[in-house]
């Protein structure tokens, strides 16, 4: 397997539709969703293998020195090889050279494996939104991470 990062494009959208509706079913965005984070410029990657999506992650930047990490997805199939840590790496650099100070994600509170991953790249919790994810009525994991935070 040898996947790459490369910049999220309009014509990806219809790729990752199948994925977003796999992995978050009823609270999946809508295409119309992808197009306005393109739209607004912020910064997203796909993960491809042989011309095939297998995930994608963006990052929103809040001026003047906060990130925010729209989404991570990895296609089921394609979980537990490394991809979801490659582009949280990639968010990471970026919200780096952007200049973040922090940078701040939302995450399922029953998202355990999720939760996991971003505690080892140096997320902390830092508070709940009640019923955030919707219609499930889920709560959100508010996380951040500090600048000059290491493994």
């Amino acid at each position: 397997m040898t996947v790459r990062l490369e910049r999220f494009r309009w014509w990806h959208v219809d790729e990752v539709l199948p994925i977003e509706a796999d992995l978050f079913g009823a609270e999946q965005w809508s295409a119309a969703m992808f197009w306005n984070e393109l739209a607004n410029g912020h910064f997203y990657l796909v993960a491809v293998d042989d011309g095939e999506v297998l995930g994608y992650a963006g990052l929103a930047v809040a001026p003047p020195d906060e990130a925010w990490v729209q989404n991570v997805a990895v296609r089921r199939d394609a979980q537990r090889r490394g991809i979801g840590r490659l582009l949280v790496e990639a968010l990471l650099a970026e919200a780096a050279r952007l200049g973040a100070r922090s940078t701040l994600l939302e995450v399922a509170a029953d998202n355990a494996p999720a939760q996991k991953l971003y505690a080892t790249y140096g997320f902390e919790p830092i508070g709940v939104r009640r019923g955030y994810y919707q219609p499930s009525n889920t709560d959100a994991l508010v996380m951040q991470r500090s600048a000059g935070c290491e493994r």
